[in-house]
């Protein structure tokens, strides 16, 4: 193992901490920043639904993007607009910049999401053995330390900009030298039709992985949208207690993250994608029967450590599936992303509206489930060598971003 990916690693993983870290000063203070900028009710869910959307723009667009440029470059220069668009939102003063601020935010994150599972892809490649839990690891420890930040300045009743001009202060300049040592090597984003004769058959391909992808962020959304209310407002509970389940969840989703990569390695992809799949859905079960709030926060807990390994393994298992077009497979696999998280919320919302939460809690239950259809998308491909796992080459190993 040499220097280079050493330290591509490490920079890597401190662009997946950074960006933990600012996407949950900005979802957790969203109550602060509607306040600020007196954003009514009706118009809210606009401008939460602009951002993943606009984050779909900004994946597409990097598939095209890294066909010019490599990956490294397009992080090394997204991640600083994710940061100071962080910062125009707490800053702001009217509601054009409130929107210019969330525009340049969800183009930003898309580039960033897609750049960065891109160089682990790489990464991982180069290794020759699952590390890509480990980076999205350290971006739950960022979201945790991001949340916590939150919690501080909504305490201490700091102003948004008070809480996100020293967390901006630190992290841009960290990430503008830790993007020296990024390592690319993915593949060339103009043959992701390699296995096939054609685009729709290349898509049919993926398509098993844009569906995991997809069900993922439902599930995840359901959490970090309704578990709140859910546990108080179904299960009984004090509001104090309330804010416990995603803290939870996002601390079992650190663990289970930071030991996957070991069960990766041990069992397969395969089997811990299933695990993960059927310890989510007997969460999601859980807190459908819970008759109470602790037995809701086990079933909390059973979530984080599931659906953890999933998203993690479905973009390892598009670069695997498409090894000379991983960038291009990325990308697309990284709208998906948007898609759940957009479809997510409402769609429990509605169900819970029109039948009970309850019963809502059972739909991401079955499409979690789902996941064991699409399981053995997960398998490690062939070779051309004709064995089933990964092989470092020798173009991953020797290409930074700086020319090493």
């Amino acid at each position: 193992m040499t220097d280079v990916l050493r330290r591509g690693r490490a920079s890597l993983a401190f662009s997946f901490f950074a960006q933990g870290v600012a996407f949950a000063l900005l979802v957790t203070r969203i109550p602060a920043i509607q306040d600020r900028y007196g954003v009514s009710d009706a118009l809210l869910p606009a401008f939460l639904a602009a951002v993943p959307i606009l984050a779909g723009v900004g994946s597409v667009s990097t598939e095209q993007l890294v066909k010019r440029i490599p990956p490294s470059r397009v992080l090394r220069w997204s991640q600083p607009v994710v940061l100071l668009a962080l910062l125009g939102v707490g800053a702001g003063e009217s509601m054009v910049e409130l929107g210019v601020s969330l525009a340049a935010f969800g183009l930003a994150v898309g580039a960033l999401d897609a750049s960065m599972n891109m160089l682990g892809v790489s990464l991982q490649r180069a290794y020759g053995r699952s590390i890509m839990l480990s980076f999205h690891a350290v971006y739950s420890l960022g979201g945790i330390l991001g949340a916590s930040l939150a919690w501080v300045g909504a305490h201490w009743h700091l102003a948004l900009w008070v809480s996100y001009l020293p967390v901006v202060l630190v992290l841009l300049p960290a990430a503008l030298v830790g993007s020296r040592w990024y390592v690319d090597g993915g593949g060339d984003a103009d043959v992701v039709e390699e296995k096939g004769e054609g685009g729709a058959l290349a898509f049919k391909l993926l398509l098993p992985l844009c569906l995991v992808m997809c069900f993922a962020y439902i599930g995840d959304s359901t959490v970090s949208n309704w578990s709140a209310k859910y546990l108080q407002d179904v299960l009984g509970s004090s509001e104090q207690l309330a804010t416990v389940p995603y803290n939870v969840y996002m601390v079992t989703t650190l663990v289970g993250r930071a030991l996957g990569d070991l069960g990766v390695r041990r069992f397969g992809a395969v089997v811990v994608v299933r695990l993960g799949a059927l310890v989510a859905a007997v969460g999601f079960g859980v807190v459908a029967v819970a008759p109470g709030p602790w037995v809701g926060m086990l079933g909390f807990t059973l979530l984080g450590l599931g659906l953890c390994v999933l998203v993690p393994q479905t973009f390892a298992a598009a670069g695997r599936l498409f090894p000379g077009a991983s960038d291009a497979a990325v990308a697309r696999l990284n709208v998906f992303n948007y898609v759940g998280f957009l479809v997510g919320s409402p769609l429990v919302g509605a169900l819970g509206d029109a039948w009970t939460y309850r019963g809502a809690m059972l739909v991401p239950m079955v499409l979690v489930l789902v996941t064991l259809v699409y399981a053995r998308s997960f398998a490690a491909q062939p070779d051309r060598y004709g064995g089933g796992h990964e092989r470092p080459r020798t173009a991953d190993v020797g290409r930074g971003s700086n020319g090493l």
